[in-house]
């Protein structure tokens, strides 16, 4: 009987921790087809070298990732989210089919092209009634999805960023 407590409780926290994801699942997510590395305490990299640095990193052509960009949250704690759009990714194409990219506005990330705002710090989406110096935000509940984020891994000299 104990083993059956143990098991309905077990299940009960996973759904638990499965229900307390805000965002559905986005099926616009990038494949990085192979983990990228990097090296942020190098000249390479200068605004990495600091704590609340970001940078763009382009990502492979092969890839259907829109580039990357990193962001120094701590010492040893990095973000990466790509720069896709995360709602409609192919929403603003240029002459040549390329699509608008997000780009930073510290402390903001700012899809242009879909009118959204996201927050740097964790990628979710920013609402207005919490900011109001943000004029004209956004979408009338178009926005569904955070910022793509992928797994980040520091040793201390080497950054790898996976899917």
């Amino acid at each position: 009987m104990k083993k059956i407590g143990i098991f309905i409780l077990a299940g009960i926290m996973l759904m638990l921790w499965h229900g307390c994801n805000k965002y559905p699942q986005n099926p616009n997510r990038p494949i990085l087809p192979y983990p990228i590395t990097i090296y942020p305490n190098s000249m390479q990299y200068q605004e990495l070298n600091f704590v609340s640095g970001w940078e763009y990193i382009t990502s492979d052509p092969n890839s259907e990732s829109r580039g990357i960009i990193v962001y120094r949250m701590s010492q040893d704690e990095f973000l990466a989210y790509d720069r896709m759009p995360p709602n409609y990714p192919n929403a603003c194409t240029d002459s040549q089919g390329n699509t608008t990219r997000l780009v930073v506005d510290f402390p903001y990330v700012v899809d242009h092209c879909n009118n959204a705002y996201y927050n740097i710090l964790n990628g979710q989406i920013i609402v207005n009634e919490q900011f109001e110096m943000i004029p004209n935000f956004p979408t009338d509940g178009e926005v569904v999805y955070p910022l793509i984020q992928y797994r980040t891994v520091y040793d201390g000299s080497t950054l790898t960023i996976s899917n």
